[in-house]
């Protein structure tokens, strides 16, 4: 059997998404060969994007992210999805040879806007693979976003928010399933051997309960300008800043002057340390990031406003609903916000401490029921 993931660099998360279901694959020791294929490859795969601007797609959009440059995103959606509408044909024909070539049993698409290309393209070359569809948001954007119409598309939800917009846009019943959130990856849920207070007074840090609590400020990979500010209103607050790639933006805050202490960290593999070293989340309320942030016990500090992505404006509100941290309309009055999320660390603790969030080791459950009913072909495919 094998298992293709496919995916996207735009934002970090879908490929992050990715790669986690891949590695739950393997620790469950299913009898798959999974592979990654970036979707831009198959579409794209001279690269003729790049050439005429200098630029892969995904580079502008996380450009614009670093910059905070998010303000009209919802407009400029309605275009892109325009402009798939219109590429329809040539993306079903590139996506059909692809199938072609690699045979799949499966198709798992965890990326949005593409899905009914996707999902067409697979009934045509090869007829009677199941489609899947895992989002990655914890809600749809519709329309067009992450459900497809006229693809018999099964349609993994987060959360039952997502699974009652499916159910109002008349989706299939039988093809909608829930799940307990969104996937990360299975090294989050194995406990660190992690000597806290040592590991803190080593990066300067105050030791847990001998001075004021610690956050961590994170923007995705590609980090955001908008980390400068937040260090700049939090001069008395411990943090631990990860910046991701902005490597202008880490040496700007290392020459930021703070009487507090301070951590700044470019590009890491050790999210999961830093993040279980601290005792809350300040970010952008992306549901990758928030979701690591919580399974690792942070409550978490964010903001809704006309530049926060369509997608991502419910994750505010679930937040919210499940008391797992505060919404300000803005970073400006982030100081008072930490001063009242400290007041009240135990309470937001304790309720961060009853989710579960298994959806990572739950997914692949639901692609076996798929592949256990669907013809047999000798091969697995997973689009991501």
């Amino acid at each position: 059997m094998k298992v293709q993931l496919v995916y996207f660099n735009a934002g970090g998360g879908h490929r992050a998404a990715a790669l986690a279901l891949k590695a739950a694959c393997v620790q469950q020791q299913r009898p798959w060969d999974v592979q990654a294929v970036n979707l831009v490859d198959v579409i794209d795969p001279q690269g003729l994007f790049q050439r005429c601007t200098g630029m892969a797609p995904e580079d502008l959009y996380n450009a614009r992210l670093a910059r905070g440059w998010t303000l009209g995103l919802a407009q400029e959606l309605k275009l892109l999805q325009g402009l798939i509408r219109m590429a329809h044909g040539q993306l079903c024909q590139r996506l059909a040879a692809h199938w072609r070539a690699s045979r799949p049993d499966l198709v798992v698409s965890l990326i949005p806007n593409f899905n009914r290309a996707l999902g067409q393209s697979l009934a045509q070359a090869r007829p009677g693979v199941p489609f899947m569809t895992v989002m990655t948001d914890m809600a749809d954007h519709p329309p067009h976003f992450w459900r497809a119409e006229g693809v018999e598309q099964h349609l993994v939800c987060g959360t039952p928010h997502a699974l009652a917009q499916a159910r109002a846009a008349g989706h299939d019943a039988r093809r909608l399933h829930l799940v307990s959130g969104m996937p990360v990856h299975p090294d989050f849920y194995v406990a660190l051997a992690l000597d806290r207070a040592a590991e803190r007074r080593a990066l300067g840090l105050p030791a847990p309960g001998t001075g004021a609590p610690v956050g961590v400020v994170m923007f995705g990979g590609a980090g955001s300008m908008a980390m400068e500010r937040i260090a700049r209103l939090l001069p008395d607050t411990p943090l631990i800043l990860l910046c991701g790639h902005h490597r202008r933006l880490a040496t700007r805050l290392r020459a930021l002057p703070a009487p507090a202490p301070r951590v700044v960290q470019g590009f890491t593999r050790e999210v999961r340390r830093y993040l279980a070293l601290a005792d809350f989340f300040i970010g952008k309320p992306g549901p990758g990031s928030m979701s690591e942030a919580l399974l690792m016990g942070l409550p978490v500090l964010t903001t809704r406003n006309a530049f926060t992505m369509p997608q991502e404006r419910y994750n505010t509100q679930w937040l919210q609903e499940q008391g797992l941290g505060l919404v300000l309309p803005g970073f400006a009055g982030v100081a008072p916000a930490v001063r009242a999320l400290c007041e009240q660390m135990p309470s937001y603790r304790a309720r961060v401490a009853l989710l579960r969030n298994q959806s990572v080791f739950e997914v692949p459950d639901l692609m076996a029921k798929l592949v256990q009913h669907a013809p047999s072909t000798g091969h697995l495919q997973l689009v991501a």
